[in-house]
């Protein structure tokens, strides 16, 4: 999936032999990385950007266009949760590709180059191009490092679970 705009340039391949991923950003870069291991799944990203903050709502709006294209035709499971710890963060990401709606029950004090509202930027741009409802509740944590990277694993492992192929359409109405 390619995504040029005046502020970014984005390329994302799912489904690659092994995962690259050249953001601009080693913050981006981990989490990318982090998101896809627990995803089961390579991937290729470049990018170039002007400020950081349109990279990190690029990147959610270009990577979920791109699972969005690789579920279009296929029976999923649809819905995804994982609870997981690290170190002392404890998060729940609980979704269902369904519907565009964030609930973000997350808060820390930035440093190092992690930023609350990044990485809020980045779920919402994600959970609106899916689409998909997105519930992520820290229950605990005070290190922006390890919150961060664990939502990441959290939604990868997540996001894993409910892209996977099922016999039949999850849903009672007939149609997502």
């Amino acid at each position: 999936m390619i995504r040029n705009t005046k502020e970014t340039e984005i390329d994302v391949s799912m489904g690659t032999e092994t995962t690259s991923v050249e953001t601009g950003d080693p913050v981006l870069d981990h989490m990318m990385r982090t998101l896809f291991f627990y995803m089961e799944k390579n991937v290729k990203i470049k990018c170039k950007y002007d400020l950081r903050h349109h990279l990190w709502e690029d990147l959610g709006i270009t990577v979920a266009q791109e699972i969005s294209s690789y579920i279009s035709q296929r029976h999923i499971k649809r819905f995804g949760n994982a609870t997981m710890p690290m170190d002392e963060s404890l998060i729940m990401v609980s979704l269902d590709i369904s519907r565009a709606y964030i609930n973000f029950d997350v808060s820390f004090t930035d440093s190092e180059g992690f930023e609350i509202n990044l990485l809020y930027e980045f779920l919402w741009a994600f959970a609106r191009t899916v689409p998909l409802t997105l519930h992520v509740i820290m229950f605990n944590g005070k290190n922006a490092h390890h919150i961060t990277e664990n939502i990441f694993k959290s939604l990868g492992t997540a996001m894993g679970i409910a892209i996977q192929d099922n016999q039949y359409l999850r849903s009672t109405k007939g149609t997502l």
